[in-house]
């Protein structure tokens, strides 16, 4: 067996990146072409707490700052957010635009759409991903991925 064939997650990916460009899709239908699936959580955060920082933004989406300001940067190359003076100067908070404002109720809707399909999914699912992911978490506490690894290499 080729060394390339043999990885176990490689199926896994290919799902998710189907399932991520359906919803890619509901945004070109939509006429959102500069929109990608990853800006969603962030503009939504935007939309309900208001500016944030990217540190703040990162935080709360969970993500590390290094990534959230990729994101942020694409975002605002997209036109979809602009920074703004912070109030102590140093700082520099980001906002949506109004052309992201315009098309949130759109991201609202699909994000709750793509939750009960997924729910759907879930349930229908003789053993369902949330269990799955639950239990993998479980198994890292007891025995991080990173010693595996380090285990596997010695």
């Amino acid at each position: 067996m080729d060394l390339l064939d043999s990885n176990h997650w490689n199926d896994l990916h290919a799902l998710l990146a189907e399932l991520d460009s359906d919803i890619s899709d509901l945004y070109r239908a939509a006429g959102m072409e500069s929109v990608r699936t990853r800006f969603v959580g962030p503009l939504i955060a935007l939309h309900r707490f208001g500016p944030m920082t990217i540190r703040s933004l990162a935080d709360r989406r969970g993500v590390s700052h290094s990534a959230m300001s990729q994101t942020a940067a694409a975002m605002t190359k997209a036109g979809l957010v602009e920074s703004v003076p912070g109030a102590d100067g140093r700082t520099r908070p980001i906002r949506l635009t109004a052309r992201a404002a315009e098309i949130m109720p759109f991201l609202i809707a699909e994000w709750r759409a793509t939750e009960a399909a997924v729910r759907e999914l879930d349930a229908e699912l003789p053993y369902s991903l949330t269990q799955v992911t639950a239990d993998l978490r479980e198994l890292l506490a007891r025995r991080p991925f990173a010693r595996r690894l380090r285990d596997h290499l010695a």
